[in-house]
């Protein structure tokens, strides 16, 4: 089978493998679509990974299940599903608590090769834990987009927005866009967002956003206070992974706020921040990584309800022979959102 495997951050190769290996507990699926995560394209984030199998963000066929847990299982050969890269064990401290991306078998599981291959292996825990059967209305593209979805679901949850609430969305990416059409699923009143890429600011204003801010022009501050009245946002959360873009972001937080973290940032970036108006003003600073089952059931039904606009994020489709294309396209980070390759 072909598989897209990344050497380095400009070095991706087509290659030929042989079909991952399967268990008796494992089950083989084939893999219809399978987006390019923004993650991915973080040179000092991935380049530690390789060389790796490209490729998380999943939809696809199962074509096998082991014969040990075919029985056991509410999946059946033939369903269309989409697939969590990690699933909890669902009986530690950390998933009692649902802190499932702190689970040490959500940090050890993975799906084989990786998604951009036109087949993988699902291992059991998988399978169990974070796989979920499609229905008739959801497509394989739309499938693709649960994960991504489902980050973004566990992002707003963790936002603390209260009914009437601003938010500010910062970075306009697609999940920027993403937060942008289901944040007031989660009680926001106005959604503003925030970036310098005019593609972006446009689109943004087709998923929902109240208001855009232009910071390549306007003071994000000045702007956002002439929008609120003064009261700035609720909620600000952040999605360029720079330390510098997050301590600015305080500036914009309301009293009793929330600033939101949605990238990771280089391990040796430090913030620096007035502990002294933290304290006073009553912000709370959070982050949030990844996401777990729950998350993952929410996304599904928010694309089933229409509520995730597909048409608008997915900006380019790809086979998988121009995988590097896809990767190179989202890392410019300007006239696309999604890119997706479909086999």
């Amino acid at each position: 089978m072909k598989i897209a495997k990344l050497y380095k951050f400009d070095d991706i190769r087509i290659e030929d493998m042989p079909m991952p290996e399967f268990g008796p507990r494992d089950a083989l699926v084939k893999v219809k679509a399978c987006g390019i995560c923004s993650g991915d394209v973080m040179p000092w984030y991935i380049e530690k990974k390789a060389p790796l199998v490209l490729g998380h963000e999943i939809s696809g066929e199962i074509v096998k299940i082991g014969d040990e847990i075919k029985s056991k299982l509410s999946l059946q050969e033939g369903d269309r599903v989409t697939v969590h890269h990690h699933a909890p064990c669902m009986e530690c401290f950390f998933c009692n608590r649902g802190d499932y991306v702190q689970c040490a078998t959500w940090k050890k599981s993975k799906i084989i090769p990786g998604g951009v291959a036109e087949y993988i292996v699902i291992p059991e825990v998988n399978l169990k834990n974070d796989t979920l059967k499609l229905s008739d209305t959801v497509s394989f593209e739309q499938a693709a987009l649960v994960e991504p979805t489902a980050c973004v679901v566990k992002s707003l949850k963790r936002a603390n927005i209260k009914k009437g609430d601003t938010v500010l969305i910062i970075g306009l990416g697609v999940m920027g866009q993403l937060h942008i059409m289901l944040a007031k699923e989660f009680g926001a009143k106005n959604v503003i967002g925030a970036d310098m890429v005019p593609f972006r600011l446009e689109k943004a204003i087709q998923a929902g956003a109240d208001h855009v801010i232009d910071v390549s022009n306007q003071d994000l501050y000045n702007k956002l206070h002439e929008l609120t009245n003064g009261l700035m946002a609720q909620a600000v959360i952040v999605g360029p992974g720079k330390a510098e873009v997050i301590s600015q972001s305080l500036k914009v937080v309301s009293k009793g706020g929330t600033l939101l973290m949605f990238t990771p940032v280089p391990p040796d970036e430090r913030l620096s921040f007035p502990v002294n108006d933290i304290y006073f003003y009553d912000i709370t600073i959070t982050p949030s990584y990844s996401c777990g089952p729950d998350d993952m059931k929410m996304a599904l039904s928010f694309i089933e309800r229409g509520l995730v606009n597909s048409d608008l994020l997915i900006t380019h489709r790809f086979t998988i022979e121009n995988a590097q294309k896809a990767y190179e396209l989202t890392a410019l980070a300007r006239d696309s959102l999604k890119c997706m390759i479909l086999f």
